[in-house]
């Protein structure tokens, strides 16, 4: 095995993954709230957040799509090694990873049935950039309002109107994360108009 396949995991498993575990579950309860997390050094092109989600949520019984460039021999064998979670297609996946553009289309990814909405998809969107501007938020965890920088508003739109069916995003960009459950509504920023 390469070095690079061995190394880049939590160098304290049970403490790393611990607090790792807390940020992610912090962003999703206070959505647009901006989370820094470390831990996790994988192997290119994926970011050090969204590495340190993979080896926090994922598990032998946790399917992983890759998409785009994060689909490579490297990362395939850096998460193998770390979590033993299966690749699979994005239609039988818990969890998805790559950029926007990579991840598309949504409507690939489970969204959960009525008896089930839980049994639906989890997108890590690696973004060249987060901030707290862009986006108006607004729902369970929010006070008033949050705002974040999405790729886009219409999607997330569509996705939280099949509440409490649809897909849930976590955003990572270098160390930081930020989450969008499907429970969280969207509006374009202002002076942007939105597309129906």
């Amino acid at each position: 095995m390469q070095a690079e396949t061995l190394s880049g995991g939590f160098k304290d498993p049970a403490t790393q993954a611990a607090q790792a575990f807390r940020k992610v579950m912090e962003a999703l309860a206070r959505p647009g709230m901006i989370q820094h997390v470390s831990g996790a050094v994988p192997p290119a092109p994926l970011s050090p957040a969204a590495g340190t989600v993979l080896l926090t949520l994922c598990d032998t019984d946790t399917p992983v799509h890759l998409a785009g460039a994060t689909d490579c021999a490297a990362l395939r064998d850096w998460l193998a090694f770390h979590t033993g979670a299966p690749i699979v297609a994005a239609k039988d996946c818990m969890f998805a990873v790559g950029t926007w553009e990579a991840l598309a289309p949504l409507s690939s990814y489970a969204i959960g049935t009525s008896q089930y909405p839980d049994r639906s998809a989890t997108l890590i969107v690696e973004c060249p950039n987060i901030v707290s501007t862009g986006a108006t938020l607004s729902g369970p965890g929010i006070k008033d309002q949050a705002t974040l920088s999405l790729p886009e508003t219409a999607a997330f739109q569509a996705n939280q109107a099949l509440f409490p069916l649809g897909l849930d995003f976590i955003f990572t960009s270098e160390d930081r994360l930020a989450a969008l459950p499907r429970s969280t509504k969207v509006s374009a920023p202002l002076g942007v108009a939105e597309v129906h």
